[in-house]
Order: C-alpha cells, then structure tokens, then sequence
C-alpha cells in the first residue's frame, strides 16, 4: 500500500478520479482550494505536499511569488509538468513528505489537503513535524481532511472510481467508520478533530480547527 499513488494510482489515472467526479464532490474539491488559497499573500513562498498531478498547484500557480510542490510520483510529476507548462515558475521535485530535502524556515505557506496525510501512508507526525520546520515563524501549515459529514458523498466517488477500473473493488465488509478499503489493497483513513490534536501536540504552533463546506476538516497551524 505505501507505494499504490507511486506504482498504481498516478498520472493519468490520477487525474482521471478526478474527472469522474460527481457534482457534490467538485464543490467540495473547489471549497477546499478556495479555503486555503485565502491563506495566501501575493509575495508568499508556498509549499505542496503530495502535489501529484498539479491539480492544486494549476490553481495557485498565479497568486503567490513561489511555489512549489513536492510528490513521490515520478509519473505525476512529469504530468503536472506539462500542465503547468515549461514557464510556469513552479518548481517540482520527488521527495518524500516525512523526509523534505528542503532549508528550515524557508516557506510562508506548507498544504497538505485532500486528506494527504493519510494518504501518504507515513508516519502523520513525522509529515507535520517535517511542515512545521520548513515554515517561517509566523507562517501557516493547513492540513486538510474529510469531515464526518462528508462520507456518503466520499463513499460515492470512491464506488465510481472502483466500477471505472481506477481503484480495485470496494471491500463493503471491511469499508466504514471513516476508512474506505478496496480488494486490491487501496485504504484510505481520515483524521479526525481528536486524532488531529494529538498529532500537532507539542509541537511550536498554534491551531484550530475548522470545517468547510461540510466536506473538510481543516487544522490549521501557526509556527511560533
């Protein structure tokens, strides 16, 4: 499972989950970029984690001074590549979220949306505490999950995906309570309000949480 969006999930398959996208899950999509992008000042250096195929960063791209975004996927960065085009001014690297090769303090913004920490499939302590050094003092990480709220819609999009070939046969016995499990080994969790408190404990931030759309759950830290 730790390499399904590296070897199975990526590139055009990727991008392809997202444009069978039924009409509640795009809104929810398009709120949560929304949401963070008001976060971000026009002279601000902004970070990606799990950035896949661009589809955030194609969003962004034209608000900030620097962007970047980072992926385990060779594939999909090479996708985000060409959608973004050659003079776009993102930079894109293969690094791994729980070990960034990059200087501390060295951003003003750090996304992790679309429930990435989940779907890293790493520790999400070892993501945070990696997001929470690369920031500026005073900086902002937003970490983003799906709300409770949200499953019924979440659990439709997932069940096209499997029937459109994307993912493996949704495990109806062992999918619920916040995790979708699929016979090909695809799992995806969430991070619940709790679960996010106990991660960003002791760490130098400040949070809150808060939910958009009722899709999202959104924590968002201050770097102190």
């Amino acid at each position: 499972m730790p390499g399904y969006y590296t070897e199975r999930l990526s590139a055009e398959r990727l991008r392809g989950c997202y444009e069978i996208a039924p009409p509640r899950v795009r809104q929810y999509l398009d709120e949560e970029i929304r949401h963070a992008a008001r976060a971000i000042r026009p002279t601000d250096c902004v970070l990606e984690l799990g950035c896949g195929y661009g589809r955030i960063l194609e969003r962004l791209q034209d608000r900030t001074a620097r962007l970047v975004g980072i992926d385990t996927s060779a594939a999909s960065l090479r996708l985000a590549h060409e959608i973004l085009g050659e003079h776009s001014g993102c930079r894109l690297l293969l690094m791994d979220a729980s070990h960034l090769a990059l200087c501390r303090a060295s951003f003003d913004v750090v996304l992790c949306l679309q429930n990435g920490l989940s779907a890293f499939h790493v520790e999400p302590r070892a993501v945070i505490e990696e997001a929470v050094r690369v920031t500026r003092p005073s900086g902002s990480v937003l970490l983003s999950s799906y709300s409770e709220r949200f499953w019924r819609h979440r659990l439709e999009w997932f069940r096209l995906q499997a029937d459109r070939g994307l993912l493996g046969s949704i495990d109806e016995q062992a999918t619920g309570g916040g995790v979708i499990v699929c016979t090909d080994g695809f799992r995806a969790s969430t991070i619940s309000p709790e679960r996010f408190i106990s991660l960003v404990s002791g760490l130098p931030v400040r949070w809150h949480l808060r939910e958009i759309d009722g899709s999202s759950l959104f924590c968002e830290l201050t770097v102190e």
